[in-house]
């Protein structure tokens, strides 16, 4: 590829992207969460997918978005507060640098998505395999 025609892909790439990039209203965000489900069902778990940039760029305008807007400020900081078994799937995310994929003992990543919004819960299955993994008192998620 000539200097030229990457140029001209990031310009065009930039101009897809605005909209995303720097999240400025709920419409945008809505559709970033979508956007962000799908590549996450799409994307390899290789760091070589180039889908997997894309997918961070809109997980830092999500959390930008979030983070400014006061109602969902405090709505997360709600859900962080409880309950105990998404505390603790989180802060062991965080401790082992651990992305959605990356946890087949819950499922698919999608499935993981859905565990962390909320939308579903941590069965005991899940629990206990979790627990064996990261040789934790499996009580640590109640």
């Amino acid at each position: 590829m000539t200097a030229v025609a990457f140029k001209e892909a990031c310009y065009s790439f930039a101009e897809a992207a605005a909209p995303y990039a720097s999240i400025k209203d709920d419409a945008h965000y809505e559709e970033a969460l979508a956007l962000i489900e799908n590549l996450l069902e799409e994307a390899d778990d290789s760091l070589s997918d180039p889908l997997n940039v894309i997918i961070e760029l809109l997980s830092h305008a999500i959390e930008n978005y979030e983070n400014s807007d006061e109602e969902l400020a405090t709505f997360e900081q709600h859900a962080l507060e409880k309950p105990a078994d998404l505390a603790m799937l989180r802060l062991l995310m965080a401790q082992h640098q651990l992305g959605t994929a990356d946890l087949p003992e819950i499922g698919s990543k999608s499935m993981v998505s859905r565990v962390l919004s909320g939308e579903r819960s941590l069965s005991k299955k899940h629990i206990a395999a979790l627990s064996q993994r990261f040789h934790i008192d499996p009580g640590l998620f109640f």
